[in-house]
């Protein structure tokens, strides 16, 4: 490698992120960086410095959301000291829930209180969610495999009662293929993806309370516009009948289907003004319409520090309450977005 080239290169990037960040977006800069040093580890040896930066603006110009996605991910997977977001990374120091389930917590009441440990309407609520390449060397370069890992954590912080309790946590750890389809291959919109995977999702706890169940899943990714939409339908993996409520072999929640449904409706949109928006729409397709619905919002505060607020009405919000009716609303911070 020329070492002159490079510092050429890395000088550039750091011209091009102070003269462009009063007009691009953070995402733009950071897609512009790779692009410069990529071509200087890789590129074109007679083109010039200019060249390279003129090539590089054309090229970001041109990405699409799931692009810049794909170009901030490349960077932190050749880097051992960072981490890769999955989903989305947050927490909601404060949310509010209409009515919350304490069925789960009634094993907990003493002889003199026969409705259970009282949860509080307001606790905090927050997400880790993670990924790893485990093999990448395809000849499509837009072919991958993950390893992904996502914890959803619910806290009664504020419930001082009962010992401010972590009432309810949930494990997924997933394997899954991702394959960015070509331009002549997509069937409709600027960009198309496919996922194929498998996930374990599990809260981890012993009987009565232990929840869990395990999914094959296909996801199609698109983008339209700045509009990315996905469609995840799933099937779920069968268990064995429990023989007894209190053995640990067999199925926890065989009736799961009937509030968590076979698939998952989702979307992002990107403002200009670096608002994100998200929906996530669930059903069970049946005649009782048990389903989910999700609102997001993301706006930036600081740097990295985003504001985030979510609300969410149905059931399934988290493996202990997929069979309770859950209406919440927090307000919190974002570590990393879906765009």
């Amino acid at each position: 490698m020329d070492f002159t080239k490079l510092s050429a290169a890395l000088f550039l990037a750091l011209c091009a992120q102070s003269t462009q960040a009063a007009s691009t977006s953070e995402d733009e800069v950071a897609a512009l960086n790779q692009c410069i040093l990529n071509q200087a580890i890789s590129g074109d040896d007679t083109r010039t410095i200019k060249e390279v930066r003129e090539y590089c603006e054309q090229q970001v110009s041109a990405l699409s959301q799931l692009d810049k996605r794909m170009a901030r991910e490349r960077v932190t997977e050749e880097n051992r000291n960072v981490l890769t977001p999955h989903h989305r990374n947050y927490i909601l120091p404060v949310s509010y829930i209409k009515n919350p389930n304490n069925r789960p917590f009634d094993g907990f009441a003493d002889k003199a209180n026969k409705e259970g440990e009282p949860l509080d309407n307001v606790e905090a609520k927050y997400q880790i969610s993670l990924k790893l390449p485990i093999y990448h060397n395809f000849e499509d370069k837009d072919q991958a495999i993950y390893m992904g890992v996502t914890l959803q954590s619910y806290w009664q912080v504020y419930n001082k009662d009962i010992s401010s309790p972590f009432r309810e946590t949930n494990y997924e750890p997933e394997i899954f293929w991702v394959n960015f389809l070509d331009d002549e291959n997509v069937l409709w919109g600027d960009e198309m993806a496919f996922v194929l995977g498998i996930s374990h999702q599990s809260n981890g706890r012993s009987q009565p309370n232990s929840r869990s169940w395990n999914r094959i899943y296909a996801n199609f990714i698109w983008e339209y516009d700045g509009f990315v939409f996905s469609f995840k339908p799933w099937y779920r993996l069968p268990e064995d009948e429990k023989p007894a409520d209190n053995l640990a072999k067999g199925d926890d929640n065989p009736d799961i289907h009937k509030y968590m449904g076979y698939f998952e409706l989702s979307g992002a949109y990107r403002f200009d003004n670096d608002h994100e928006v998200g929906m996530m729409l669930r059903n069970n397709a049946g005649g009782d319409n048990r389903g989910a619905v999700q609102l997001d919002w993301s706006f930036p505060i600081s740097g990295r520090v985003r504001g985030y607020a979510q609300y969410f009405n149905g059931y399934g919000e988290s493996l202990i309450d997929y069979n309770a009716h859950i209406q919440r609303l927090g307000l919190g911070i974002a570590i990393t977005d879906l765009l």
